[in-house]
């Protein structure tokens, strides 16, 4: 059979055959065996190369790196001579007789680097210096190899390699940080740099070098303290599976470095020419570097984007992104309006003092930069609160380290500088404002307890919606002046408020402004809802295509009056997709309410929906391979986007094929989140009596007690996978004579024949590797306890990284000829199974 298979390029393979030709066999050089230009030290394991190299399109120009071994392309992770070039290939790299390593111009016999040891000869026949498979060059100066007298690990270049230490060495004074590349074609030092500051709690800063050249210069983006369990600033982003980040401080260092779950795999850290720090890996199957994460992010990222006492939030749909913290107003109203929150913020009432004043918690934030702060690691969380009311100056306090319950205490004096907010992640922060300010709070927030519970609570869905439409109406209605009053006391919905004066809680929410359609204009673009116009139908209605006056394509859903879930699942779309912004998630442009019609406005996708394609015999044959994989990983990213990266924590509860929009260059897109549920602050799973959603995609614990979670959305992402890859159904399991996917999957899997469940339209030109691998994700995902399934940043990068995988479990909802309804994840006879009649409300095909 002929599938695809990963090939190396003719010229990488030149490459790789010159450097054998000239390498030596050997890893170390010593006293009497020096290394030229055109030699090369390969490690132990051969995973890394030392030689003279040419950067980019430079010309002439000869430095001396580290490199990967067996990668095609050549990509430098450590250079000696970065600043200081050998001009022609006459370079040689030897150790001298005081036990340095230098790097000379034979033909001028300048020196152009050195280690700069000033250690006494101690015996030349004893010098050596080594390439080690971790990537790190080290120096020695006794026989046995025992102590490092020098290693390049502790200056390091644009990359930390794993192992490899940043921070300061107290004893030395010697601080390891990272500086960029000038260009590509130079590596010489560049503007920005990457390292940790010793502040009174230590955090780790990407900079620009200030004009002199001194560091750390102005900061760009800052990773927030180390908390005990991550880094506040960072969003909450399990890499369990991928790398370990080790955090030590203690009387001898202040250091930070990774160690990866699979030595096999290549993932790196690089600050670039362009002042990101991008988290980078290597796949296999493209032959290619991509970016796995990187910092700046967004417009929030920068360093004090929104100034003192404000919160940054760049999903602020239709809104400028900055916000003040309740209590707190612009500094300045004009720069505001304009769209320059660089000002900050200030308080309404400076009354603090002495006056009955509290403080407003914040939960999942990122902690304000330290550098005005006081650290005290032997008391708790209410004796931090007692210390800084009783000092007026005191503008705030933290836990420093949140795990095990909380320990130690972190107080501010001053403006509280470069914070946001997470859906997940940071920490909780508790901000000092007055009592008068604390009591408008309250007053304005008019529901007890916090916003997720509220959204989350069964309430008429009429009043809901009655009452979601006022605001909006009256938002719109509202002045740009007005609007940007409000927002200085709003904030991210998933950020909770908590004033207290020992505990009593604040919330905000926010809303979007959407486009609001007459009825006249919906049945003009539709030409009255006529069924040459008709896209779908569902449990919530039907859609249709229109066309609007000025010519742009958009989708129409208009809501059955005598849906049930249809009210529901208005309120539920209008205020999630909103609010979300992603090329995976359809985009939804207004909304229309008028003569008892309620309908929503969408983007208009011209492919319609992906179970078109996969389950039609006709269709599948136009979607190959490499197209379908990038559907699933355009989904998994639309994902991971709900479960962590938007400002609001979104279960979906109804991914499915049908859900899956594809535009017009096939693209995927999460549509229909009217089942769509948000989670707040750290909660991570919740339970309903009103189980709804698709047969088939529903994980056990979500279906037998209505438990869900984001881990409930991977196991429909699962059963979705195993769709696309076999172009099966997962059969209803109602059916007690028919097995359903999962099963034949599991079974084929176990007998090492999954490729023989592949859907057959694919042909024979397929990546056997990569489609064994989507397969075995899938069956991860969909394993029967939901602790047991991946994340879905973890199945982003199982799916894009040949590294080893665990073995999956037994699935939930193993169906056998005859075994009817019955959930692996029991253990007990069938006689003792039951589902719970309150629990399954409402299911509908949609």
């Amino acid at each position: 059979m002929r599938r695809q298979t990963s090939t190396t390029t003719t010229l990488s393979l030149l490459f790789l055959s010159l450097l054998v030709r000239f390498c030596s066999s050997t890893d170390t050089i010593t006293f009497n065996q020096p290394l030229k230009d055109g030699d090369v030290l390969i490690s132990n394991a051969k995973s890394f190369f030392l030689g003279f190299f040419t950067p980019g399109n430079s010309v002439g120009k000869r430095y001396v790196g580290i490199w990967y071994q067996n990668i095609p392309n050549q990509r430098v992770v450590w250079v000696a001579n970065r600043d200081s070039p050998v001009n022609g290939t006459s370079g040689v790299l030897f150790i001298d007789r005081t036990g340095n390593l230098v790097i000379q111009d034979k033909k001028t016999n300048v020196s152009v680097w050195n280690t700069s040891l000033s250690y006494p000869p101690t015996g030349t026949r004893t010098y050596s210096a080594q390439l080690q498979d971790t990537g790190n060059l080290v120096l020695f100066h006794d026989p046995d190899r025992r102590n490092i007298t020098w290693q390049s690990f502790d200056y390091p270049t644009n990359t930390r390699l794993p192992l490899m230490k940043l921070g300061v060495d107290k004893k030395t004074g010697l601080n390891r940080f990272l500086t960029s590349w000038k260009s590509l074609d130079d590596p010489g030092t560049g503007p920005y740099g990457f390292g940790l500051e010793l502040k009174p709690v230590p955090e780790v800063f990407l900079f620009q070098y200030n004009n002199s050249g001194a560091a750390p210069g102005a900061p760009v983006w800052r990773s927030g303290s180390w908390n005990g369990i991550g880094l506040s600033g960072v969003a909450k982003q399990s890499n369990s599976y991928v790398a370990n980040l080790h955090y030590v401080e203690n009387a001898d260092e202040v250091t930070m470095m990774h160690t990866l779950k699979d030595p096999s795999m290549y993932l790196t850290l690089v600050v670039n020419e362009s002042g990101n720090l991008d988290l980078i890996t290597w796949q296999d199957a493209d032959k290619k570097w991509v970016t796995f994460t990187s910092a700046p992010k967004d417009v929030c990222d920068h360093y004090a984007h929104c100034g003192a006492f404000s919160n940054c939030n760049p999903y602020n749909s239709g809104f400028f992104e900055c916000t003040c913290l309740p209590g707190f107003e612009p500094r300045s109203d004009r720069e505001w309006r304009a769209g320059n929150g660089t000002d900050g913020c200030r308080r309404n009432n400076t009354d603090v003092c002495g006056n009955g004043e509290g403080f407003m918690k914040l939960t999942n934030f990122k902690i304000p930069d330290t550098n005005i702060s006081r650290v005290n690691r032997t008391i708790g969380l209410e004796e931090c609160e007692e210390i800084c009311l009783r000092n007026c100056s005191c503008s705030g306090y933290a836990s420093a380290n949140i795990s095990g319950g909380g320990t130690g205490c972190i107080t501010w004096y001053g403006d509280l500088i470069d914070m946001r907010g997470f859906a997940s992640g940071g920490q909780d922060l508790y901000v000092r404002v007055s009592a008068s300010d604390l009591e408008l709070l309250r007053k304005s927030k008019g529901l007890p307890g916090k916003t997720f519970i509220v959204i989350l609570v069964p309430v008429a869905a009429a009043v809901l919606v009655v009452l979601l439409l006022c605001c909006l109406l009256v938002k719109m209605r509202k002045g740009k002046r007005q609007q940007q009053r409000n927002n200085s006391t709003r904030n991210n919905p998933s950020n909770h408020y908590e004033g207290s004066e020992m505990g009593k809680h604040v919330d905000e929410t926010g809303s979007s402004d959407l486009s609001i359609f007459d009825l006249k204009t919906i049945q003009s673009a539709t030409d009255n809802f006529s069924a040459e116009n008709k896209l779908g139908q569902g449990g919530f209605g039907s859609v249709y295509k229109g066309t609007l006056q000025d010519g742009q394509l958009v989708a129409v859903k208009r809501l059955s009056r005598t849906s049930g879930q249809g009210i529901d699942e208005f309120k539920n779309e209008v205020t999630l997709i909103a609010r979300l912004q992603h090329r995976n998630l359809v985009r939804l442009l207004g909304y229309c309410i008028q003569e008892g019609e309620k309908m929503l406005v969408y983007e208009y996708l011209p492919n319609r929906a992906l179970d078109s394609f996969i389950f039609d015999n006709t269709n599948a044959v136009l979607l190959d391979w490499k197209k379908r994989f990038e559907i699933i990983l355009g989904v998994a990213r639309g994902l991971l986007y709900l479960h962590q990266d938007s400002r609001l924590k979104i279960i979906h509860r109804d991914l499915k094929a049908g859900n899956i929009l594809l535009d017009a260059s096939m693209h995927p897109k999460i549509s229909d989140f009217g089942m769509a549920r948000i989670f707040g602050g750290d909660q991570i799973e919740a339970n309903t009596n009103r189980v709804v959603g698709t047969y088939g995609y529903m994980s056990p614990e979500y279906a037998m007690e209505g438990h869900f979670s984001e881990k409930s959305d991977v196991y429909s992402f699962g059963v979705l996978l195993l769709e696309i890859v076999t172009g099966k159904k997962n059969k209803n399991p109602n059916n007690e004579k028919s097995m359903n996917l999962i099963t034949n999957v599991w079974d084929f899997w176990k007998e090492n024949r999954a490729l023989d469940i592949v859907d057959p339209s694919l042909g024979e030109w397929y990546d056997e590797r990569q489609v064994l691998r989507c397969i075995h994700v899938g069956l991860l995902c969909v394993q029967s306890y939901s602790d047991d399934r991946p994340i879905m940043s973890e199945v982003i990068f199982m799916l894009s990284n040949e590294t080893e995988l665990p073995q999956p479990n037994q699935p939930g909802f193993i169906f056998k000829h005859g075994s009817g309804f019955l959930p692996s994840t029991s253990t007990s006879t069938l006689e003792n199974q039951s589902i719970n009649d309150m629990s399954i409300t409402k299911i509908e095909g949609r």
